[in-house]
């Protein structure tokens, strides 16, 4: 049951990580809403390495879950998973202004915690 959230939990976050990189890079570049600048270029930069961060995490962890380890089950992974998780919400807190990723960062830990207490 442990593996079937945390591939809920790493399922979640690749969901979410593809979506905030179109949403909020790819869809904004097409639709020309943001004048040249460096602060566009911050902008992108930020939203592509948090949303890329995502994605590559995720995937890491599927495919381990998939090749049948049992690093991400035990401790040492679901710590690594929190801290991660710890880390995309401060980056939400400090320097993205708009509340989705807080909320779905917040589903990722809910996901995460269930996975954690289940014996």
């Amino acid at each position: 049951m442990r593996t079937k959230f945390l591939y809920a939990a790493y399922g979640w976050l690749l969901l979410s990580g593809v979506l905030h990189f179109g949403i909020d890079v790819v869809s904004q570049y097409v639709r020309g809403r943001r004048a040249p600048g460096s602060e566009t270029t911050l902008y992108y930069g930020l939203n592509t390495s948090y949303a890329l961060g995502q994605l590559l995490v995720a995937l890491l962890a599927l495919l381990l879950l998939q090749s049948g380890s049992s690093v991400l089950v035990s401790w040492p992974g679901l710590t690594l998973g929190f801290g991660a998780a710890a880390a995309w919400l401060a980056i939400c807190f400090l320097f993205i202004e708009y509340p989705q990723p807080r909320i779905i960062m917040a589903i990722f830990i809910v996901l995460l915690a269930c996975a954690a207490l289940i014996a």
